[in-house]
């Protein structure tokens, strides 16, 4: 019977180990090493066999029959190392990770007794409808006993839950990343609603990250004339002070694009003269184009930057979350019961609902993020639907683009960059 030797685990907050992650499973090495990218922890795991190992081979161990021994040993010697840097006051953390793909949600808490485990993230994908068994050589099934394992060993409570997801290979790397994120929110001591000392220190005004973020001067404007409308956009990511001001002949969208520039925490400004005798069409369309494309550019490559977050916000009865990557591969999810309302409900005040849902996909494509966009609860009026949309998407993004001092400038991604 072959025997499997787990050795070289390490889990160093904040820096790079300098032994290898090399399990003898292709794919499982490359989730493991989300956790360097977006847990900021540098883990290793070299595993051998007593049957003697080329460790050349990155799939040596693509066996079936052994995989699920090597996650169970795997996961405890990497969770008996996290398990170090777990403050002891550290409460409940939860992130979801959007991928084009898929969005999986992680808590996490301590546990100070025998640790909860919910684990729903199968079918892994959908081609075939009963979802994957394999991704490369790495066997699916065994996964949920690599977080049950690692969970233990670290004193933790888990649930990992899958929102969304067609496609196998990303229901797993979103699993992962959230985990990730999640963990690492929860060493920091922050979390996702956006409340406490600990993460107006980290990411407030007075914070280091907004001071960078103002060193860096991200601004980016841009004038845009076509004979169905004329436009000037101008944006400054870190200097909100400078005011908001959105006039685009739309009362709907100019309070959108408000809210979501107050939450933001951005100055904007905005001008456009449109044919509105016409229609909303191609105010509505054009406005959303220039506002993604100036953010984009304002965000430059996007290194250093957090780069991912999720945020809730209510308007009256309506409650929206918003999951965003600042990725540079446009996606947008959503299931907005925009029309759902009334059979006559047409518009959202002065702007008409299809343009609602068409002004978001236009600000995401040119924006070069990933979105998902979760209702949460519908409410009463599609007013309030649309309002929580934009509070929570300017919340977002704001954390999204906020600079991390500690990745020193560099991506928050395992390729290492975000070009596309």
């Amino acid at each position: 019977m072959t025997e499997l030797t787990v050795s070289g685990v390490q889990a160093i907050d904040l820096a790079k180990s300098t032994n290898p992650i090399n399990t003898g499973i292709g794919f499982f090495d490359h989730m493991l090493d989300q956790f360097n990218s977006h847990a900021q922890i540098g883990v290793s795991a070299t595993v051998t066999s007593t049957e003697g190992d080329d460790l050349d081979d990155r799939n040596r161990h693509g066996d079936d029959s052994l995989q699920l021994d090597l996650m169970k040993k795997v996961g405890i010697a990497l969770g008996g190392e996290m398990k170090k840097l777990i403050p002891s006051s550290a409460g409940e953390s939860r992130f979801c990770c959007p991928l084009d793909e898929a969005l999986v949600e992680c808590i996490i808490s301590p546990s100070n007794d025998s640790p909860s485990f919910i684990f729903d993230l199968a079918p892994y994908g959908i081609y075939p409808k009963s979802g994957r068994k394999k991704i490369g050589q790495m066997m699916t099934s065994p996964l949920e006993f690599f977080f049950q394992n690692l969970c233990m060993a670290a004193g933790l409570n888990v649930s990992l839950k899958k929102i969304r997801g067609d496609n196998g290979h990303h229901v797993v790397e979103s699993a992962f990343k959230a985990f990730s994120r999640a963990l690492r929110n929860l060493i920091d001591g922050t979390d996702t609603t956006g409340q406490g000392a600990k993460m107006e220190e980290m990411w407030g005004h007075s914070s280091q990250s907004a001071k960078e973020g103002v060193v860096m001067k991200r601004t980016g404007s841009s004038s845009r004339k076509t004979k169905e409308t004329t436009i000037n956009v101008e944006i400054d990511l870190d200097d909100g002070v400078e005011g908001i001001k959105v006039e685009t002949g739309i009362q709907t969208l100019d309070s959108f694009y408000t809210d979501l520039a107050t939450e933001a925490g951005i100055s904007l400004n905005v001008f456009c003269q449109g044919d509105l005798w016409v229609d909303d069409h191609h105010s509505s369309e054009d406005v959303s184009i220039a506002i993604g494309k100036v953010l984009n550019t304002a965000l430059g490559t996007k290194a250093g930057l957090n780069r991912m977050w999720c945020s809730r916000a209510q308007c009256n009865d309506s409650i929206v979350e918003v999951t965003m990557d600042l990725s540079n591969r446009p996606c947008l999810t959503s299931n907005l019961s925009l029309s759902d309302y009334t059979e006559d409900c047409e518009y959202v005040g002065d702007m008409s609902v299809e343009m609602l849902e068409h002004a978001l996909d236009s600000l995401v494509m040119n924006g070069q993020m990933t979105v998902h966009i979760l209702e949460c609860e519908k409410g009463s009026d599609i007013r309030n639907l649309a309002t929580a949309t934009a509070l929570a998407f300017g919340k977002a993004l704001r954390l999204c683009a906020a600079v991390d001092p500690r990745r020193a400038g560099k991506t928050a991604s395992s390729k290492g960059t975000l070009s596309v």
